[in-house]
């Protein structure tokens, strides 16, 4: 087990913090499943951090100038390098404390992307600072697609969605790919920790953060956000939706744990993969055999982490 998480006796609903360091007032889509989980992040983590936001949905509803919703420091960086950014801001601290030019004190180094920032433009960048070593956190608000530009297909975006990229027709039906296991590939660098969360678990959610943060080194949470403007759902659904995301399996949680798999949320009575689709425009083309076949790779999918869990 991880030093750092003995002294840790996790939030509770009777201790959760009241403090925002992202203030409401933003210009978030009405049941956006992405600032909400960004809000729990930040409730999580406290004021002593600092943030590194790719451009993304994000980074536009909270920073319209002159205006912003951060109570934090907090750096706005270009679409693929928050990593990148955050490896410099950390390493700038620890020359400038080793010099007496600002106090040895242990501030939290947070990168924070879509998945599209995080899955596909942003991997090297990140791959490279989990490679050397920096003690940061990354944290991927995945809503599926790139929303911000227009509801593009992303390599996290669900097999048989329709995006405005992938859109279903004679010849097509949608998203032609499978979801990209983002969490998989961060945890193959062998970084101590890794995890997955969905807002609708907000305890078990806080809770990771909290533990990625205290990690010595670098650290990684994958978050499920839903999006009603771009999935075509109604916007007092999403935290539904991101229960029924994992009450279906689609949405596993879990942590890896300096390489062991442990499951924080086993699903031995799963809900069919249909009853996550319905209500939701982007799934509505897919027919029968199509959404059979989802539900066999869902079902494959989560028995891989099981065994895995089993094995550590």
């Amino acid at each position: 087990m991880i030093p750092e998480f003995e002294k840790f006796k996790g939030f509770s609903a009777k201790n959760l913090p009241k403090d925002e360091p992202l203030a409401p007032g933003h210009r978030a889509c009405q049941g956006c499943g992405e600032v909400l989980a960004l809000r729990m992040v930040m409730k999580a983590l406290g004021r002593d951090v600092i943030v590194c936001n790719a451009t993304g949905c994000m980074e536009i509803i909270s920073s319209p100038f002159p205006q912003t919703a951060w109570n934090v420091p907090w750096i706005h960086v270009a679409f693929e390098n928050a990593a990148a950014v955050a490896s410099g801001v950390e390493s700038a601290r620890k020359a400038l404390m080793r010099k007496g030019r600002i106090p040895k004190k242990h501030v939290d180094i947070l990168a924070v992307g879509g998945d599209g920032a995080t899955g596909d433009i942003g991997l090297q960048w990140i791959s490279g600072a989990f490679e050397r070593g920096h003690d940061l956190l990354y944290v991927c608000l995945d809503n599926e697609a790139y929303m911000n530009t227009g509801v593009q297909r992303s390599g996290c975006t669900p097999y048989g969605a329709m995006t405005t990229t992938s859109p279903p027709g004679k010849k097509s039906f949608g998203q032609a790919t499978w979801k990209k296991n983002v969490p998989a590939i961060m945890a193959a660098h062998g970084i101590p920790y890794v995890a997955t969360a969905s807002p609708a678990y907000y305890l078990d959610l806080m809770n990771k953060v909290k533990k990625a943060a205290l990690v010595n080194g670098p650290a990684y949470v994958h978050i499920y956000s839903p999006c009603p403007t771009g999935w075509g759902s109604a916007g007092e659904r999403s935290v539904e939706y991101s229960k029924l995301a994992v009450e279906t399996r689609v949405f596993p949680l879990y942590e890896v744990i300096e390489g062991r798999y442990i499951m924080s949320r086993k699903i031995t009575k799963p809900k069919p993969v249909l009853d996550y689709f319905k209500g939701q425009r982007r799934f509505r083309h897919l027919t029968d055999e199509q959404i059979s076949s989802i539900q066999n790779k869902v079902d494959v999918e989560y028995e891989k982490i099981i065994k895995l869990s089993e094995m550590t």
